[in-house]
């Protein structure tokens, strides 16, 4: 049941804009919700390398800011890494944003602390985290393979277990 409501759900979704005849509105400048286009952007990583959202289409994709001196940020984490590890050969991509001004020192203080595998990117100008709207931390943002956004969640969730898990099961492994 779960299932055929999360298949209808992004169905409706991806034929909203075919009904209208249009392509799919792009998301204003701030302002991201489900069913628009992610905003593209380019970060760096912890490795110096540029990660470009839109190079990650045909991907589902998580983008979550965070802060290392975020309680909640570090709560969800080691569900984060379990999802990670889970879904990472099966076209899930996690890309946690770190916005902090001093993010690249931060982040290796906290990766000696508590060492992750996933992707961290450094938005130490807030760019992103504007173009995104983000004012609370931590804030996930869930895109499908065809870049665009179906869910925002606000705060910490376990990421292995609920309707996120099923969701993101879904949209990965059908």
């Amino acid at each position: 049941m779960k299932k055929t409501f999360l298949l209808l759900l992004l169905l409706v979704f991806s034929a909203l804009p075919a009904l209208a005849g249009t392509d799919r509105p792009q998301q204003p400048h701030g302002i991201v919700t489900a069913g628009l286009v992610a905003p593209d952007f380019t970060l760096e990583n912890m490795q110096g390398e540029k990660i470009h959202l839109s190079q990650l289409r045909g991907k589902v994709v998580i983008v979550n800011f965070w802060a290392s001196w975020c309680p909640p940020c570090k709560r969800e984490m080691p569900s984060m890494e379990v999802l990670h590890k889970t879904f990472k050969d099966d076209d899930l991509v996690l890309l946690a944003i770190n916005v902090e001004k001093d993010g690249r020192k931060a982040v290796a203080r906290f990766l000696q602390e508590s060492p992750y595998t996933f992707p961290i990117l450094l938005d130490d100008q807030a760019k992103v985290q504007n173009l995104y709207g983000v004012f609370q931390f931590p804030e996930s943002f869930i895109i499908d393979r065809n870049g665009v956004v179906v869910k925002k969640v606000i705060g910490a969730v376990h990421w292995m277990g609920g309707d996120i898990y099923n969701l993101l099961h879904f949209m990965v492994k059908g």
